[in-house]
């Protein structure tokens, strides 16, 4: 028996997704950015999200790119299509360290993602967040199994060259003194 196919769909940046298809595998990839699969394998149902930052000052600019409304968008989306709350579980990927003169992003968004889910009383089973690497995620919806590919950030840098001014001799009148 041939089994079918299955069909990719990628969450992008700022993006949720929902499904309950068994051939449907829910495909992203994240540096400092963190995606929160959620899912209720009774129904077999789940999702995943890929959110920027947890959150953004002031209520105006509701927007998926942010954490607490990335998060909110999924839950209410599983529980509309017939998902118990109860027995949702969630699985945390992403928030590396991209940059590593700036201010962490990914630890904060890591930071935002595990707490939201504590106050909303839905267990994280798995995680995979911090590091310098960046990771390829597959997430089958309907059974909650993730696959992670860490993808290597070692890459030779490109050597930055300042092109050479003229050089041409000063003369008496370019320089003025005071």
């Amino acid at each position: 028996m041939n089994a079918m196919p299955e069909k990719l769909t990628n969450v992008i940046q700022g993006d949720y997704v929902i499904s309950e298809s068994e051939v449907e595998v829910l495909t992203t990839v994240l540096g400092s950015c963190i995606a929160v699969c959620l899912y209720d394998a009774t129904r077999k149902i789940g999702g995943m999200n890929h959110f920027l930052l947890p959150s953004r000052d002031g209520a105006e600019g509701a927007n998926v790119r942010y954490g607490a409304y990335a998060m909110e968008l999924l839950i209410n989306g599983l529980l509309k299509r017939g998902a118990d709350r109860r027995r949702l579980e969630a699985k945390m990927f992403g928030g590396a360290s991209m940059m590593g003169n700036l201010r962490d992003i990914g630890a904060s968004n890591a930071a935002f993602a595990k707490d939201f889910l504590s106050m909303e009383d839905i267990p994280c089973v798995a995680e995979s967040t911090g590091g310098t690497s960046a990771r390829r995620i597959r997430f089958w919806p309907t059974s909650g199994r993730v696959r992670q590919l860490l993808v290597s950030g070692d890459v030779e840098p490109m050597p930055v060259e300042k092109p050479a001014l003229p050089k041409r001799p000063a003369k008496a009148d370019d320089i003025v003194l005071f």
